[in-house]
């Protein structure tokens, strides 16, 4: 079964490609965010030197039990794995555009948000969420954060409970026809000949990984290096993972990784502080 690990160790394994003529070379890809969305499932897929399409196509179907669109999370997802939501950012000061969807710690198969297809994929009802985010600047891909969502975004409940506090405010404006909607809300018959309507949808932003984890010092020496991962996940996800990647990863001998037990702060209470790992690969 793939995994973070595994990930981690065919990137130090593997020169860093410029992602964009890389694939677009090799499959006629124009969309940056495309190019690093084929990065993270070769990465996963151990396939970045596989060049017979077919055999990518098979290793593909191997690794993953779904793969997503632009409209509905995840991205990807891992055959009994964890799911996969790839974005793609200019620059590294830029806030992460979620779009309709708030941060998620978990993703679970009773969400609203995902496919018919995702939710039938496997049998499953809870996933761990890894958001891969990638920093693309003139085609090279200067730095990959790889950070689980539960040491990201808070409980769900807690934007929810806004989501509904904003719904139940428009909701409540005098003077204007409302409609069902699962978006913040829709207003029909705008104009006097009743033929426009509004939709109000939340357009969801949270701050990169760079920024928020910016106490674990994680910029040093970030000017002299052409590509930078960094990877945090809570120290129970490091252990759950299989004991022979685990010590694959740790018996590397090269300076450029470091693998520091670390405490980061709960989403859901900033004062308490939950032991992690962070994992950085710098050349």
């Amino acid at each position: 079964m793939a995994n973070i690990l595994q990930a981690i160790h065919t990137i130090i394994s593997n020169d860093i490609p410029d992602v964009v003529d890389f694939y677009r070379s090799n499959n006629k890809i124009n969309a940056v965010g495309d190019a690093l969305e084929l990065f993270i499932k070769d990465i996963f897929a151990n396939t970045l030197n596989e060049i017979d399409k077919v055999r990518k196509q098979e290793a593909y179907e191997r690794v993953f039990s779904y793969t997503g669109n632009a409209n509905n999370p995840p991205d990807l997802m891992l055959k009994l794995g964890d799911a996969i939501e790839v974005k793609k950012l200019k620059s590294e000061s830029a806030q992460i555009a979620l779009n309709s969807s708030y941060p998620t710690a978990k993703l679970y198969s009773s969400s609203q948000m995902i496919t018919k297809a995702c939710r039938e994929c496997e049998q499953w009802d809870e996933k761990d969420l890894l958001y891969a985010i990638g920093c693309v600047n003139r085609h090279q891909l200067s730095s990959l954060w790889l950070v689980y969502g539960d040491c990201y975004a808070a409980s769900p409940e807690i934007y929810h409970n806004i989501k509904t506090k904003v719904i139940a405010g428009i909701n409540h404006s005098t003077g204007v026809e409302f409609s069902p909607t699962k978006e913040l809300g829709r207003v029909n018959r705008v104009d006097p000949l009743g033929i426009t309507s509004l939709r109000i949808r939340g357009m969801w932003h949270v701050e990169h990984p760079q920024k928020v984890f910016e106490y674990l010092n994680v910029s040093t020496n970030r000017k002299n290096s052409k590509f930078r991962l960094f990877t945090l996940m809570y120290e129970k996800k490091y252990l759950s993972c299989p004991l022979e990647d685990r010590e694959k990863l740790e018996s590397i001998d090269n300076s450029s990784l470091q693998i520091k037990k670390v405490k980061i702060s709960f989403p859901d209470n900033p004062v308490k502080r939950i032991a992690a790992r962070l994992i950085t690969y710098q050349i």
